[in-house]
């Protein structure tokens, strides 16, 4: 059975291994040790309830109960922009009209901005290449939702996610090459690497002031801009069946897009439901999505259920890996 749980200190191990596997452009997911177990160290104290909401970091670990292998890991950052910016590029039309020759022009550019402050973030979304099919992506990505719905006052009434932006089969990021090294004068791996590990200062020193006019670049970074890297696609179509939608708004780094949602119309969010956990031998149910339904004592995995108005019915296994007792509240999803 998959089983998703918190992340901490003692997962370190996993987390690296799952950073290398990761590659380029992978922001959230640097190689950089002091990096790694500072966000492990900053879940845990989420789970606990330790720091402030509003600073909570939330790493999920997805597990094979029978091996006890990590074979994936997503977050949630309850709040993104307060203590340092959350810069993107926004995709905007400017209109320029000449009555003189009676013309008129529509140029695609990109403006800096910082307009999502406050806003909750799912992303790090990442699992072995061999755990790609199956549903564990699904089970990994779904058990976010069902986090945020045990305690929404955590959380921001708007959610987004960045998808990474495209690079070339040799590793190159157009984007980068053609734009954002004009401006920070770095390799991308030591830009991404000090986006992760930095306050982001030398964003707010060195980013462009001024409009980019999309028109002026090169056909290779003009077409990335908005375009989800290969191994995002997945990514990509999970988050729309869930509600998200294009934004707009682009990573200033590899003009990944970003995708929003309001929290309470996330399909899992709006479709799951509060129950008191009944635990049978055998269960005549479909396969749900059952979880803990708190912050503090979160797991989740993917089980046959049956609902009735007051409780649901899950079977001794999933309670253990659930670690749940019979009469504890669980939240229960399709």
């Amino acid at each position: 059975m998959l089983v998703v749980r918190p992340a901490g200190p003692d997962d370190y191990d996993a987390l690296a291994e799952l950073a290398v596997l990761s590659g380029r452009g992978f922001t959230s997911l640097p190689e950089d040790e002091p990096t790694l177990r500072e966000r492990l160290a900053i879940s845990a104290d989420s789970f606990s309830g330790a720091i402030a909401p509003l600073e909570a970091w939330y790493t999920l670990m997805i597990e094979d109960s029978a091996t006890g292998r990590v074979d994936g890991v997503a977050g949630i950052k309850a709040a993104v922009g307060l203590k340092r910016p959350f810069f993107s590029f926004r995709v905007v039309t400017l209109t320029q009209f000449s009555s003189a020759i009676r013309t008129r022009f529509d140029h695609t550019a990109l403006v800096l901005v910082n307009e999502c402050s406050g806003w909750s973030e799912v992303g790090s979304l990442f699992l072995r290449p061999e755990r790609r099919s199956g549903g564990a992506g699904r089970l990994l990505a779904q058990s976010r939702y069902m986090l945020m719905a045990a305690e929404p006052q955590h959380f921001s009434e708007h959610v987004l996610a960045e998808l990474r932006g495209w690079f070339d089969a040799d590793g190159t990021c157009p984007f980068w090459e053609m734009v954002g090294c004009k401006f920070f004068r770095l390799p991308f791996d030591q830009a991404d690497m000090a986006s992760a590990s930095t306050d982001g200062q030398f964003i707010l020193d060195l980013a462009p002031r001024h409009p980019i006019y999309v028109e002026l670049l090169p056909d290779t970074a003009r077409d990335s801009v908005g375009r989800v890297h290969r191994e995002g696609e997945p990514a990509r179509v999970m988050l729309e069946r869930e509600g998200f939608r294009y934004a707009s708004l682009v990573d200033i780094f590899d003009a990944g897009p970003t995708v929003s949602a309001r929290r309470d119309d996330i399909a899992t969010v709006r479709h799951s439901h509060r129950r008191r956990a009944r635990i049978v031998d055998g269960v005549d149910g479909p396969p749900m999505l059952v979880s803990r339904d708190a912050i503090d004592s979160f797991r989740a995995t993917r089980t046959a259920a049956l609902l009735t108005p007051d409780d649901a019915e899950i079977g001794r296994e999933a309670a253990e890996a659930l670690h749940v007792a019979e009469g504890d509240l669980i939240r229960v999803a399709p």
